[in-house]
């Protein structure tokens, strides 16, 4: 049902984008990176954090790495991954396809600056074999996600 509530997302939000479907696994950087054929940084990968009693979503390049003193800092407390089957409970996603699209109920989307390296990102779009390509601040304001420092960008 993901891959189809994000196509819905789309359809009705930016029907000009169009879901990429891969015959291999993206469901890590490296994976949708071989996939999709881009360079790994260009992933915009999407983390699950619950900081204290919040659920919230980070979009950030696939290079770069939660720096937790930034995120404790601009959330107001400790960071902790949600959980496998919690990911998919909240988001509707599964672990590999989650994505700030289509989401089973509304959460708060933060876009790191990390994403601004790049003209283009490819983040997942449901499912481990799918994603789309997509302007970081487009991305941003489909999903009317804030803009972030919150994490550190790795070569």
């Amino acid at each position: 049902m993901s891959l189809q509530s994000v196509r819905a997302f789309f359809a009705e939000k930016a029907p000009d984008i169009t879901v990429m479907e891969s015959p291999i696994s993206s469901a890590t950087v490296a994976l949708a990176a071989e996939a999709y054929g881009v360079e790994p940084g260009m992933i915009a990968k999407t983390l699950s954090l619950r900081v204290g009693e919040r659920v919230i979503l980070i979009v950030a390049a696939g290079t770069s790495r939660m720096d937790n003193r930034k995120v404790k800092a601009q959330f107001g407390g400790k960071p902790k991954m949600l959980g496998l089957e919690e990911v998919a409970d909240i988001t509707g996603h599964e672990v590999g396809g989650v994505c700030p699209f289509g989401l089973k109920s509304p959460l708060p989307v933060y876009c790191d600056v990390s994403l601004k390296a790049y003209e283009l990102v490819v983040p997942a779009a449901g499912s481990t074999h799918s994603a789309v390509r997509i302007t970081p601040d487009r991305l941003a304001e489909l999903t009317g996600a804030e803009w972030v420092d919150v994490c550190e960008v790795r070569p």
